[in-house]
């Protein structure tokens, strides 16, 4: 790995820090060939501080460490992603991340939907719609449209229409998200007992 600290003045290039797991940006520092050399010899992120002008291993004084798991250089070779893991909060205001984000993973849309099927569920003005019904209809219901749902993905898989499989899967995913947070469960829960199996 090839990594030009010759491009800057000070000799340092900034090290942006990722969660490995959830793939959160939990901070940016910046690093010398000794800090990289330290990070990589020890597992623990290690930077150069431009305001104690010297090396710094996050967590030396607070004990929340960045345990590394990876590096990887940009294709300029002037900026480094340190893929790592936190032991506990990142920043120094005790905040996950120096943005004041919640690190958890995050599916994407999934996760929006699961926000948009917690907000029907809850809130009265929405009581008309078709997520809120099925809430008020109870658990047995749910799990009983979860059940059709996976029949029709089944029969669907079997024969040739790749839209119908596709749009029959989004139906069964739709629901099966709705199941889960009535038994008070997100896909969090559940990526957490794969990832376990995983070990």
């Amino acid at each position: 790995m090839t990594i030009n600290f010759n491009k800057y003045e000070n000799g340092l290039v900034p090290a942006i820090i990722q969660d490995a797991n959830t793939k959160t940006v939990l901070m940016l520092g910046f690093m010398n060939q000794e800090a990289l050399d330290i990070t990589n010899s020890t597992k623990q992120v290690t930077f150069f501080s431009r305001s104690k002008n010297r090396l710094w291993t996050k967590g030396e004084e607070s004990g929340n460490f960045l345990q590394l798991i990876d590096v990887k250089v940009d294709c300029d070779q002037d900026t480094l992603l340190i893929s790592a893991k936190p032991i506990g909060p990142t920043c120094h205001t005790g905040a996950d991340t120096c943005w004041n984000e919640t690190n958890m993973s995050n599916f994407g849309f999934l996760t929006e939907l699961e926000s948009i099927i917690t907000q029907r569920k809850n809130d009265a003005s929405e009581s008309d719609s078709y997520v809120a019904s099925l809430f008020k209809s109870g658990i047995n219901k749910m799990a009983q449209k979860v059940g059709e749902e996976a029949v029709e993905v089944v029969i669907e898989a079997k024969d040739n229409n790749d839209d119908l499989f596709l749009n029959e899967s989004a139906d069964l995913l739709f629901h099966y998200l709705i199941l889960l947070q009535a038994k008070g469960f997100t896909l969090r829960d559940v990526e957490s007992i794969l990832k376990a199996r995983n070990k």
